[in-house]
C-alpha cells in the first residue's frame, strides 16, 4: 500500500490566521517535505466558493507550482469537475496533457462528478453530471492519442481536430473516478478506471463492500488500459506520542471538517449522522439546495445514542470541545488516523487488508499550525512509508 497526499488547501480561519498568500505557500513547503519523506502521489481537489474548508479552485495552477518544486513526487487531481458547464472536455485533455510535460510525465486524472455546491453555483443537474462523467472518461484517451481526433457522442460532437499537446504518458495518463456510493464504484469498474473515495467517519467495512462490488465490476470490464488501483483519504496525524498529536488540535480539525461537510456538499447532517452509523453514503443521496434552515445550529439537540453522532451536534450548536475529549471519543475509529505511530500504523494496517492500493492522507486541516504538519510528514516518512510498501 502507498501513502500518499490528500490537500483541500484548507486552512480554518484563514484570513486572520496570514491569509491564502501564506496558505499558498505552507502548501508548497508541505508538497516538497512530502516528495523527501517519501510519499508517492500529491492529490489536489477541485472546489469552488468553499473559503476555509478548500481554496483549491484551481487545481492545475497548484499541481504546476508543484511540479515546478519537485522531480518525482506524482502530481494527481482529485478530482477535475467534469460538468461541461464546469470544465469543457477538450480543456480537460489540453490542461492534462500539459500537465503532464510540465511535470516530466508524473500525473494522475482523477474525474469528479462533484456535488450540490458546485452544481448550484454553475448551475448543473445531477442527471447531467453524472451523464458528462461517463462521455468524458471515454473521451480523454482518443483525444490524447489520436490526430486527427473526432468525437460523435450523445452531449458533443466535433471532427477532425487535432488537441495540442499530445500526453507524455503512453498510452495516456491513468484514469480515476472520485467516488461515494455503491452505483459510482460499480461505474468506474465498468469504465475501467481506478476509484478514489473518502470514510468521513464511516466504519471501514462500508468501504470494503463498495471496494468489492468494483472489483467484481472491473474484472468483467472490456476497457482498453484499465487502471484496476483503489484509493481512499482519510485524516491522519502521526507523532512519537499521542500526547503530541493531540496537542496539534489535530482531533478538533478533523471533527470540523466533517462537521463543515454537510454545508460545503449542500446534504443534510441527518445524512451525514447516518454515514456515521454506517447506515449510507452522504454523498449518494440526492443534493439538497434549500438548507438555510438545516443549518441553523439547535443547542437543545446535542443528545444521540452514538457517541460520534452526539459529539459533531454539540460542535455544530457552537460548544466548545477539548481535544482531549474529542480524541478519545473518536479514537475507536479506524478512519481516525490520529496518535503514536504503533496506534497509527495498527489504523493503516485496516486499509491495507481491505484491499486499499493508496492510503491518502488529510494532513492539512482545520487548525493544525505549520509546524506540525511538517512535523507529522516528516514522522511518516520515517516510520511508515517503507513499512507499508513492503
Amino acid at each position: 500500500m502507498k501513502l500518499d497526499i490528500f490537500s483541500e488547501i484548507q486552512k480554518r480561519n484563514c484570513d486572520a490566521n496570514g491569509g491564502f498568500g501564506t496558505l499558498l505557500e505552507e502548501s508548497l513547503e508541505q508538497a516538497r517535505w512530502a516528495e523527501r519523506a517519501g510519499f508517492d502521489c500529491w492529490w489536489e481537489v477541485e472546489h469552488h466558493c468553499t473559503p476555509d474548508f478548500s481554496y483549491s479552485s484551481c487545481p492545475e495552477m497548484i499541481l504546476q507550482a508543484i511540479a515546478h518544486e519537485t522531480s518525482t513526487l506524482r502530481l494527481g487531481h482529485a478530482g477535475i469537475l467534469v460538468p461541461f458547464g464546469i470544465n469543457h472536455p477538450l480543456r480537460v485533455a489540453e490542461r492534462v496533457a500539459m500537465l503532464d510535460h510540465l511535470s516530466s510525465g508524473r500525473i494522475e486524472v482523477g474525474l469528479a462528478k462533484s456535488g450540490g455546491k458546485e452544481w448550484e453555483t454553475f448551475q448543473i443537474t445531477e442527471e447531467e453530471a453524472a451523464d458528462n462523467l461517463v462521455e468524458v472518461t471515454k473521451m480523454l484517451p482518443k483525444a490524447w492519442q489520436e490526430s486527427p481526433f473526432s468525437w460523435s457522442g450523445e452531449l458533443w460532437q466535433v471532427e477532425d481536430r487535432d488537441v495540442q499537446p499530445k500526453v507524455v504518458q503512453q498510452p495516456h495518463p491513468r484514469l480515476w473516478h472520485t467516488s461515494s456510493s455503491p452505483d459510482s464504484f460499480k461505474r468506474a469498474g465498468q469504465l475501467g478506471v481506478g476509484v478514489l473515495a473518502t470514510t468521513l467517519f464511516a466504519p471501514v467495512d462500508a468501504f470494503g463492500k463498495m471496494l468489492a462490488g468494483y472489483r467484481d465490476a472491473i474484472a468483467q470490464s472490456d476497457a482498453p488500459n484499465p487502471n484496476n488501483e483503489s484509493g481512499v483519504f482519510t485524516f491522519v496525524h502521526v507523532r512519537r506520542s499521542a500526547k503530541e498529536a493531540i496537542e496539534s488540535g489535530a482531533p478538533r480539525s478533523a471533527l470540523w471538517y466533517v462537521s463543515s461537510a454537510p454545508k460545503v456538499f449542500q446534504v443534510p447532517r441527518e445524512i451525514f449522522y447516518r454515514n456515521i452509523r454506517g447506515q449510507t453514503d452522504p454523498r449518494s443521496a440526492p443534493s439538497t439546495t434549500a438548507l438555510a434552515q438545516a443549518e441553523i445550529p439547535d443547542p437543545d439537540d446535542v443528545d444521540d445514542p452514538n457517541p460520534v453522532v452526539a459529539l459533531m451536534k454539540r460542535e455544530f450548536a457552537g460548544e466548545h470541545i477539548s481535544n482531549e475529549e474529542i480524541y478519545e471519543t473518536l479514537s475507536h475509529l479506524d478512519s481516525f488516523i490520529i496518535g503514536d505511530r504503533d496506534t497509527c500504523r495498527r489504523k493503516m494496517s485496516r486499509y491495507q487488508e481491505t484491499g486499499v492500493d493508496r492510503l491518502m492522507c488529510l494532513v492539512q486541516m482545520g487548525e493544525i499550525p505549520q509546524q506540525d504538519i511538517l512535523a507529522t510528514i516528516d514522522y511518516i516518512g520515517a516510520e511508515l512509508i517503507d513499512h507499508f510498501a513492503g
